[in-house]
C-alpha cells in the first residue's frame, strides 16, 4: 500500500512539474512590451506609439509604432523596424513587419535589411523564421560581403549553417568575375559555390567559362571546377567533362572527352586527360590522343597515347610531341613511327623508330625520317640511314631505290625526285606509253638522282663509278625484282577509318545558349506622380 502511495506521489509531482515548465515555456514564449510613450487601447489589440520596444525570448524589437494583439501573441510593427538578437549575431531592419510570438515568425517588407557579422541581405520581402534561423526572400534581393556581391528572385538564407540558396536569375559579381545560373550554393564563411544546370562566367579579361552541368567555384582562392565545361580566352578553348582551372596558377586540368583548341596554330587536341599551362602555353594530353592541325584545303591528323604541345611567342619553342605508336594522315600523305616531332618554326616533322611514310603511290622507310611541309604540302624528306624508297608504276611495278641517305623531293603531293648519297642501288622498271613493259634497270653507284613522272621513272643521273645492268622481261627472275630489304607496308598505312576508331572527338554545339546573350534590359516602375488615375465625369 506504501508502495502505491509512493508511485501516485510521484506521477502527481511529475504532473505538476511538467505543467508549471509548460507555463513557464509559454510565459517564456510571450511578447512583452518594455517600453512606448503612448499606449492607447483598441479594438482586439493595444496601440503603441513612439520609441516603442518589444522583447521574446533572447531577442529585442524596435519600431516606431505598433499594433500588439496579446491575445494572439502577436505585434504588427511600422516604421524603423529593428529585431535584435541578444545571443546570435543575427540583426534584422524594415520599414514594416508582422512577428508572431507562437512561431517565432517575422515577415518583414519593405527596405528590409538582414546583416550576419559579415553578411548583408538587401530585400523588400522576407520571412525570417527565428527558431531556425532561415530567411526567406522573394520577389529580388542583394546579398553582399567582403568578396562578392550576388542577387537573384528568390532566395533562401540559412543562417545556423552559413549557407545561402539563390534560385532564378542568380548574378554573382566581384572584382574579377561576373557569374549566372539560375541555382546557386553559397557559404558565407568559406565564400565558395556550387551551380546546378547551365552557369556562365565572364571575366574581367574578357574571358568566357561556362559549364552545362553546373560548377564550382571558390571565389577567394579562384578555383573553378566545372561538369560539361569548357574556357574560351583570346588563345585558346579548354573543353572537358570535368574541366578544373586555378587562376592563380593559370593551370587547367580536364577529363572525359577532352579537347584543346589553339587559335593562333589553328590547331585542336583531344584525349581522355589534358593539362594546360596557360602562361607557358604548355599542354599534355593522354588516352587515345588525336590532333587535328586544320589547313586552308585539308587537315592534318596525328594520333598517340600522348601528345605534348608546346607553343609561345618565339617560334623556335613551339613544337608538338606524339608517342608512342603514333600515325598520322594527310590527304594522301601518311605515316606511322613510335614517336613524331613536330617543330613549327621551319614545319619539320620528325619521325623516329621504325618510321614509314606513304604518299599517293609511294613509301619511305629509314632508321629516321624528317620532312617539311610548304604550302599545306610536304615539300622534301630526308631519310637518315638505311633509307629505302618504293614506288608504284602504272602497271603497278615496284620502283626501288636505296641508300645510307636519301632526299626526296615532293611536287603537288607526287614524289618528283630521289637524291641518294652512299651505297646507292636502284632498281626501276622501264615502262613504253605507260603500259609496256620494255625491261629492268639496275645500277650500283655512290650517288643517284632519280626523276619521277606520275609515278613512273623518267630520268635517273648518277655518278661515282656506276655498276648498270638492264633486263628484259622473258629473263626476269623472281628474286631480281627486289632489292634486298624490300617490304612493301601498305597494309599498315594509316586512314581516316583508323583515325575515327582511334578516337572520334565529341561533337559539340558551338552556339551554346549563354545568359550573357540576354540583352540587359530592365523596364522602370512608373512613379506615382507619372501614373494617370482615372476619374468618374
Amino acid at each position: 500500500m506504501t508502495k502505491i502511495k509512493f508511485i501516485l506521489f510521484c506521477l502527481l509531482t511529475s504532473l505538476v512539474f511538467s505543467k508549471a515548465q509548460a507555463q513557464a515555456e509559454k510565459e517564456q514564449s510571450r511578447l512583452e512590451i518594455l517600453q512606448a510613450e503612448q499606449l492607447l487601447g483598441g479594438k482586439g489589440f493595444e496601440r503603441l506609439l513612439t520609441d516603442v520596444i518589444l522583447k521574446h525570448k533572447t531577442s529585442l524589437i524596435y519600431c516606431d509604432s505598433a499594433h500588439f494583439y496579446s491575445e494572439d501573441n502577436l505585434a504588427k510593427l511600422f516604421g524603423n523596424v529593428k529585431i535584435d538578437d541578444q545571443e546570435d549575431s543575427v540583426t534584422v531592419t524594415s520599414r514594416y513587419a508582422e512577428y508572431d510570438g507562437n512561431t517565432q515568425l517575422a515577415l518583414l517588407r519593405n527596405n528590409v535589411v538582414l546583416v550576419n557579422e559579415g553578411t548583408t541581405l538587401y530585400t523588400d520581402f522576407l520571412d525570417y523564421n527565428r527558431e531556425n534561423g532561415e530567411a526567406n526572400y522573394f520577389n529580388s534581393g542583394m546579398v553582399k560581403d567582403s568578396t562578392n556581391v550576388l542577387t537573384s528572385e528568390k532566395g533562401l538564407y540559412e543562417t545556423q549553417i552559413e549557407k545561402i540558396t539563390f534560385n532564378e536569375d542568380v548574378i554573382l559579381e566581384n572584382p574579377d568575375y561576373t557569374m549566372k545560373s539560375n541555382t546557386l550554393y553559397y557559404s558565407t564563411t568559406t565564400k565558395i559555390t556550387e551551380t546546378v544546370g547551365l552557369t556562365n562566367i565572364l571575366s574581367k579579361d574578357g574571358n568566357r567559362l561556362n559549364a552545362q552541368k553546373g560548377s564550382y567555384y571558390d571565389t577567394g582562392n579562384k578555383i573553378f571546377r566545372f561538369y560539361d565545361g569548357d574556357v574560351e580566352s583570346e588563345s585558346s578553348i579548354v573543353y572537358g567533362e570535368t574541366l578544373y582551372y586555378d587562376e592563380n596558377a593559370e593551370y587547367y586540368e580536364a577529363k572525359e572527352n577532352v579537347s584543346i583548341f589553339n587559335k593562333k596554330q589553328n590547331a585542336e587536341v583531344f584525349g581522355d586527360e589534358g593539362k594546360y599551362w596557360e602562361g607557358k602555353q604548355y599542354s599534355e594530353v593522354y588516352g587515345n590522343a588525336l590532333v587535328r592541325k586544320y589547313f586552308e584545303i585539308d587537315t592534318l591528323f596525328v594520333i598517340a597515347d600522348t601528345l605534348i604541345t608546346q607553343d609561345g611567342t618565339n617560334p623556335e619553342d613551339k613544337y608538338t610531341l606524339a608517342y608512342p605508336n603514333m600515325r598520322m594522315i594527310k590527304a594522301d600523305l601518311a605515316g606511322r613511327a613510335d614517336s613524331m616531332a613536330y617543330i613549327y618554326a621551319d614545319s619539320t616533322v620528325h619521325l623516329y623508330t621504325d618510321p614509314i611514310l606513304w604518299n599517293n603511290k609511294s613509301q619511305i622507310t629509314a632508321d629516321s625520317i624528317q620532312f617539311t611541309i610548304a604550302n599545306q604540302e610536304i615539300d622534301q624528306a630526308l631519310l637518315q640511314d638505311n633509307a629505302f624508297a618504293i614506288t608504284r608504276d602504272t602497271v603497278a611495278n615496284f620502283n626501288q631505290i636505296k641508300g645510307r641517305k636519301m632526299t626526296a623531293y615532293f611536287l603537288n603531293g607526287d614524289m618528283d625526285k630521289l637524291d641518294v648519297e652512299g651505297n646507292g642501288e636502284s632498281l626501276y622498271f622501264a615502262i613504253e606509253n605507260d603500259t609496256t613493259l620494255k625491261g629492268l634497270n639496275k645500277l650500283l653507284c655512290g650517288r643517284i638522282i632519280m626523276e619521277f613522272k606520275e609515278g613512273a621513272v623518267s630520268r635517273i643521273s648518277h655518278t661515282i663509278k656506276p655498276e648498270a645492268s638492264f633486263t628484259p622481261p622473258h629473263m626476269f627472275e623472281e628474286d631480281e625484282q627486289k632489292l634486298e630489304g624490300f617490304i612493301w607496308r601498305g597494309e599498315e598505312r594509316p586512314t581516316q577509318t583508323h583515325i575515327n576508331d582511334w578516337r572520334t572527338p565529341k561533337i559539340r554545339d558551338k552556339n551554346r545558349y549563354s545568359f550573357f546573350d540576354e540583352p540587359d534590359v530592365k523596364l522602370p516602375y512608373p512613379e506615382n506622380d507619372e501614373l494617370q488615375i482615372p476619374t468618374d465625369n
